[in-house]
């Protein structure tokens, strides 16, 4: 199982591409893999046979254990597939060396590999109170789909409730979306004690106060695997990084007439900028006047980088996920236009590749779309700063020494005060704002 994420630590396998016996090449997709971010098909690094699967489809499995044994020129793939757990032996130590250098963690012994590998487990995960994939209809199992079981864990739905219309009674996903909850019942109000009231009254004259009625049922909400990983994640941020908040209002009327200008020229390739992809351009030029800001911060050390690789935060009904766009500093605005909107789409449809969504040295987040007029960010560890854009407004301000109607937009910039100081801060946000006040420079 290959770390698809930077904080992938274990991986469901969604469902198998290949087949046991079938031969395969170098970068061919093997498996579907839902990691705590998102579902990715998974690449096989050498040619061959597939000689066995270890996993099942369903199953939750350990970053770094075997999930398949690949049969290479010269090897007997029948022995491999027949010999089972000791194959894994063998293939412990190739599957560690497979995980993506952008997002390998650290490497763990041989021997901790072997030892994964004999623990991988060789029955089908039970999910809530159900089989995933069973094929019975034994006691206590469901003929559900590894897809269908997925939606209906994040959901909170029990198998059990559902009604399969595939072959056999098998549950589809159409069955797992289609499915409305019984109405949960109302609590109910407890019948005031005997001679309360009248106590009440006698006592002194005050009137007894009706009984409390129940306002409506609740429902308890499981967490997903993103959920998760996001409490998880800004938990730590917001535990360990001192945050420090810088914000500053931009006009914009240059930035916007530029934008129209664009998309007119543009237009018959029905390109349209957003005002994130100039704040984007703008953001990759001021990082590389300010490189303090475009970096990692470490335990003993604070690694600066030459690329910008902006993280661009997206909104999933589930959560948030944040892909990276890499070398925006070498980007023109068309460019930037285009790459963002393919991750963000890719991002939504759950495609991404395993190094879209690591190695960020800078994040944006930008909640201009909802009409939010100001907010702050939380730290996207180990890079040191995140930049909150907001909406772009019209406001009544001061302008050439006349009150006018400007359009202005605020930005926040959160920094770790570990390794940037607010001085450094104050400078990035004044190099931002000339640039986006007049667009040209950042051309240049």
């Amino acid at each position: 199982m290959p770390q698809l994420s930077d904080t992938m630590s274990e991986g469901t396998l969604v469902r198998w591409l290949k087949k046991e016996g079938d031969k395969i090449q170098e970068g061919d997709k093997i498996a579907e893999i839902e990691t705590d971010k998102a579902v990715m098909e998974m690449e096989t690094f050498d040619a061959g046979t597939l000689a066995a699967q270890m996993a099942k489809e369903g199953e939750k499995v350990k970053v770094g254990a075997v999930i398949a044994v690949v049969a290479l020129a010269g090897e007997d793939a029948e022995a491999i597939r027949k010999g089972g757990a000791g194959a894994a032996k063998v293939a412990a130590a190739p599957v560690a060396a497979a995980v993506p250098a952008a997002v390998a963690a650290p490497a763990a012994p041989v021997a901790t590999m072997v030892a994964r590998a004999e623990a991988v487990p060789s029955a089908t995960t039970a999910v809530a109170g159900g089989m995933t994939g069973a094929s019975s209809n034994g006691a206590g199992r469901v003929r559900i789909s590894p897809l269908a079981s997925r939606i209906a864990a994040e959901k909170g739905i029990d198998p059990r409730q559902l009604t399969g219309t595939g072959p056999n009674g098998r549950i589809h996903k159409r069955d797992v979306e289609s499915f409305v909850a019984p109405v949960a019942e109302k609590v109910a109000t407890p019948a005031p004690a005997p001679g309360a009231a009248g106590a009440g009254a006698s006592g002194g004259g005050v009137a007894s106060l009706p009984p409390v009625r129940a306002s409506g049922s609740k429902e308890a909400i499981p967490l997903t695997k993103m959920r998760q990983v996001i409490a998880q994640r800004l938990q730590y941020s917001k535990q360990t990084i001192p945050h420090f908040y810088c914000t500053m209002n931009i006009d914009m009327e240059a930035s916007l007439a530029l934008r129209e200008k664009l998309n007119k020229g543009w237009e018959r390739e029905k390109i349209k900028l957003s005002v994130n992809t100039l704040v984007m351009k703008a953001v990759a030029v001021a990082l590389t006047r300010h490189p303090a800001l475009n970096a990692h911060f470490k335990d003993t050390e604070i690694v600066r980088f030459a690329d910008v690789n902006l993280g661009i935060a997206v909104a999933l009904p589930e959560g948030l996920i944040v892909p990276v766009l890499r070398g925006v500093q070498n980007m023109g605005l068309k460019e930037i236009h285009l790459r963002t909107a393919d991750l963000a789409d890719r991002a939504r449809s759950q495609k991404l590749k395993g190094d879209e969504m690591t190695g960020g040295t800078f994040t944006i987040s930008n909640l201009g779309a909802w009409g939010v007029s100001d907010f702050g960010a939380i730290v996207n560890p180990p890079e040191v700063g995140i930049l909150a854009v907001s909406a772009a407004e019209q406001r009544a301000v001061v302008h050439n020494g006349q009150l006018a109607a400007r359009t202005q937009m605020t930005v926040t910039l959160s920094g770790d005060h570990r390794a940037i100081d607010g001085a450094n801060a104050a400078d990035f946000l004044k190099t931002l704002k000339s640039l986006l006040e007049e667009p040209a420079l950042m051309l240049a």
